[in-house]
């Protein structure tokens, strides 16, 4: 059984995942520290079949995560709490199965765990011995994950090798980043001159993401988003330009080395933050004055020129 635990407290996942572990419960395959960290199209693919998570957070609640990926995700969630009996009632009516108060009782934690494993076990034999009988073929599935529009565009698809490159293929943010990749794609073929503000391009991500949801994106909703989305793409930036450091400290020399630095960074930070690695230097520093939207179009315009390559060649 896959878990996913959430909480911005080390400690407290550690309790969580040492309660998984030492009763046999399954393995926690992802942990993050804040909700917006949670995406939903993410959950099925990684076969996350029980959500941990807190109730507050200092980006996106729990309550804010779980109504977003509630319409998808087909697992089972538990909520930790301190909040109030408001706030868990509305937790409860966004499809949360438990509650569990602060702090944590492990007893309490492994009683439930294990209730949620059997139900899913359960269902499972159910769906299992429904579809060998073929009796509800014609049924739905009660929550049916969306496939996402971006991962069939291949300016996405080619964008996907540039973040590769980059290191960070793998790094929360790198969603953010392919969908504004799509974004920028399809609002250029529109017919739109020049480039966006960095906040107009999180801003049209957002309404892109929304469009296809139930959920009313409120300009409350849109600013936190907007404010979760841009802290995602400014780690996984830290993340690239760590990569591409410590590639030209292995060989400076690299020509890969050599274009990922001017293209995506200016080169003095890159320098900085390899002194930085090396302990030559106070570490952050580097960090200060990245920019951000310098990095965001670079990504679009390597994947862009990547693809037009690739089609020139299927051309030929």
């Amino acid at each position: 059984m896959n878990f996913f635990v959430v909480d911005s407290s080390a400690e407290v996942r550690k309790i969580v995942r040492d309660v998984i572990i030492e009763d046999n419960l399954g393995i926690v395959t992802e942990e993050a520290e804040d909700g917006c960290e949670v995406y939903a199209d993410q959950l099925p693919k990684k076969r996350i079949k029980i959500l941990v998570i807190d109730q507050t957070f200092p980006n996106r609640s729990g309550i804010d995560t779980v109504r977003e990926i509630a319409p998808y995700f087909n697992g089972k969630i538990v909520m930790l709490s301190e909040g109030s009996e408001e706030e868990i009632t509305q937790a409860y009516s966004l499809g949360v199965e438990y509650c569990i108060r602060k702090p944590i009782i492990k007893t309490e934690l492994s009683f439930i765990l294990q209730k949620l494993i059997k139900q899913i076990t359960l269902e499972n034999m159910l769906e299992g011995f429904s579809n060998s009988l073929d009796l509800f073929h014609f049924e739905k599935k009660k929550k049916l994950v969306t496939p996402s529009p971006y991962t069939r565009n291949s300016i996405v698809q080619i964008g996907k090798t540039v973040l590769m490159e980059l290191g960070i293929i793998g790094e929360s943010g790198n969603k953010d980043l392919l969908d504004i990749l799509y974004v920028l794609y399809t609002s250029e073929k529109n017919g739109r001159c020049g480039t966006p503000s960095l906040k107009t391009i999180y801003e049209d991500v957002i309404r892109t993401r929304f469009s296809s949801r139930e959920a009313e994106l409120t300009d409350e909703l849109l600013k936190k988003e907007i404010k979760s989305c841009e802290q995602r793409i400014r780690r996984v930036l830290h993340q690239a330009l760590n990569h591409v450091a410590s590639m030209g400290l292995t060989d400076y020399t690299n020509p890969k080395f050599e274009n990922l630095a001017t293209c995506f960074f200016d080169y003095d930070q890159v320098r900085k933050r390899m002194l930085e690695i090396e302990g030559k230097q106070n570490s952050n520093q580097s960090y200060q004055q990245i920019n951000i939207r310098k990095f965001v179009l670079a990504v679009y315009l390597t994947a862009k020129q990547k693809r037009n390559e690739a089609l020139n060649q299927k051309t030929w």
